[in-house]
C-alpha cells in the first residue's frame, strides 16, 4: 500500500485558502476531483448550455442546473480516473507529481470508490434527462475511458479530448430538440472540437519538456515551432463551426452578429499568448469567458 502523506496544493490551484482550510482526507479527495480548479468543470458544463440554448432550450433553466451538477461531478469522476491510469506518468512530471495518487496521498482502492461516488452524483442528473439525451450522454463512456490511454499511442492526444470534453453540446440539444434537426448539431460539435483541441493545446504548452522526457504525446509537442498558428487555425474553425450552426439553426446574417464578441475573445487569446511563463495557464482559463460569450450567442439565437 502506497504511504498515506498529506496531499500538498498544488502550484495552479485555483482556491488555495478555501482548500487549505479543509481537514486532511477531504482536501486530498477535492484536490483528485479538481474542486480546486473549476475551470474544469465550466469547460464541460459550456458545451451543454451551447446545445440547449441553440436548441430552443433558452427557458429550460432547472436541466441547465443539473447539467452544471453533472458537469461537476463527471469532471470529478475524470479526472480521478485519468489519475488512476496515470499515477506513473504523474509521479515524473513536476506539475502532476503532487497529485494525490501519484504523491500516495490517496491509494487507488481509495480512488476508486471515490470514483464511484462521483458516478452516482452523475447517474441522478442522467436520470433528469428525457430518454434521448441518456443514450447521447451514455454514449460518451467508451470514449472517456480510452482518453488517458491516447497519449500514450498519438502524438495528438488533444484530438481525442475535443471529442470528450465537449459531448454536453449533443446532449443539449438532444435535451432540447429529440434527434430532429441534426445538421446545426453536427456544425456546432465540429466547432466545439476545434474548439477544446486549441485551448487544451494551449494548456500543454505547460509540460512540453517533462512530455518530451518521459515521452508521451501532446499537440504541443506536435505543432513545433507552428503552436500560435496551429492554435489559430482551430479557433478559426471553431468560429466557422459555430457560424455554420447558428446559419442552419437560423439562417440570418444578424444571427450571426452574436459570434463577434467570442470570436473577438479568441482572436485575442492568440495574438497575445505567450508560450512559457504562466501565460499560458491564463489564457486556457480565459475559456471560461469564451463559453459564456458563445453561451449568450447560443442563448440569443435560440430564442429568437
Amino acid at each position: 500500500m502506497n504511504p498515506v502523506v498529506p496531499a500538498a496544493i498544488v502550484p495552479d490551484s485555483e482556491h488555495k485558502g478555501l482548500v487549505a482550510r479543509l481537514p486532511q482526507p477531504w482536501r486530498n479527495y477535492s484536490l483528485l476531483a479538481r474542486f480546486d480548479r473549476p475551470i474544469g468543470w465550466w469547460l464541460l458544463f459550456w458545451p451543454c448550455a451551447w446545445g440547449l440554448f441553440l436548441g430552443g432550450g433558452t427557458r429550460a433553466w432547472g436541466i441547465l442546473a443539473w447539467m452544471l451538477l453533472g458537469a461537476v461531478a463527471m469532471r470529478g469522476a475524470g479526472c480521478v480516473y485519468n489519475d488512476i491510469v496515470d499515477a506513473d506518468l504523474d509521479a515524473r512530471v513536476a506539475r502532476t507529481a503532487l497529485r494525490p495518487i501519484a504523491s500516495g496521498a490517496v491509494t487507488r482502492r481509495a480512488a476508486w470508490i471515490w470514483l464511484l461516488v462521483l458516478c452516482a452524483v452523475g447517474l441522478v442528473v442522467l436520470l433528469q434527462l428525457r430518454w434521448e439525451a441518456q443514450l447521447v450522454a451514455l454514449g460518451s463512456l467508451a470514449l472517456v475511458a480510452a482518453y488517458p490511454f491516447m497519449k500514450r499511442i498519438t502524438g495528438w492526444p488533444q484530438a481525442w479530448l475535443g471529442l470528450v470534453f465537449t459531448w454536453g453540446a449533443p446532449v443539449g440539444w438532444v435535451q432540447a430538440t429529440g434527434f430532429d434537426r441534426l445538421a446545426p448539431l453536427a456544425a456546432l460539435y465540429a466547432g466545439c472540437w476545434a474548439w477544446c483541441m486549441a485551448y487544451d493545446t494551449i494548456y500543454a504548452l505547460q509540460d512540453r519538456e517533462d512530455d518530451a522526457l518521459v515521452g508521451i504525446g501532446s499537440s504541443a509537442l506536435s505543432f513545433g515551432r507552428h503552436v500560435k498558428a496551429g492554435v489559430a487555425a482551430l479557433y478559426a474553425l471553431a468560429v466557422a463551426g459555430w457560424g455554420g450552426a447558428v446559419w442552419l439553426a437560423r439562417p440570418d446574417l444578424l444571427a450571426l452578429v452574436a459570434l463577434l464578441p467570442v470570436a473577438l475573445h479568441l482572436g485575442w487569446q492568440v495574438l497575445t499568448l505567450k508560450e512559457d511563463g504562466a501565460d499560458p495557464l491564463v489564457k486556457f482559463r480565459s475559456n471560461r469567458t469564451a463559453g459564456l460569450l458563445m453561451a449568450a450567442a447560443c442563448y440569443v439565437v435560440g430564442a429568437a
